[in-house]
């Protein structure tokens, strides 16, 4: 595969617009992963009221699709629950891994990931801010 199939324009639209990457303010609960395979490194965090996302951060020091991952999570993230958020992980990990087709609304804009299902050492890179929020909402409290 080639870098410019892999790293199409709207995948690099996504990461140049970065949405809700900031830290919060005053966030409930905050996680950190890394990939010590490529160096990616996220931080999220969130606040969480009745079970649902309030409001939620990130920093991302890595790779273009990592960036885009999060800020992709980031637009669709408010509102839901950690039952949702781990199902579209599920979605998303089907489509990149096991050849699945792209995860349903409001997930679809995922989409744009499944040139990356062809390059496996890059999955991680795609799947990362989820396990960062999903740890972060293992520590939140309502």
């Amino acid at each position: 595969m080639t870098s410019e199939a892999l790293y199409h324009e709207a995948l690099l639209r996504l990461a140049r617009a970065a949405a809700g990457a900031a830290r919060l303010d005053a966030p409930r609960r905050s996680a950190r992963r890394d990939n010590p395979l490529c160096g990616d490194d996220v931080t999220v965090d969130v606040r969480v009221r009745a079970g649902r996302i309030e409001a939620a951060g990130h920093r991302v020091r890595g790779c273009v699709l990592c960036q885009a991952a999060a800020t992709v999570l980031s637009g669709v993230a408010p509102g839901r629950s950690a039952d949702e958020i781990a199902l579209a992980r599920g979605a998303l990990a089907g489509m990149l891994r096991a050849g699945g087709p792209a995860p349903a609304s409001p997930w679809e804009e995922f989409a744009v990931f499944l040139p990356v299902r062809d390059v496996p050492s890059r999955h991680a890179c795609v799947l990362l801010p989820f396990d960062a929020l999903l740890d972060a909402l293992a520590r939140a409290e309502d």
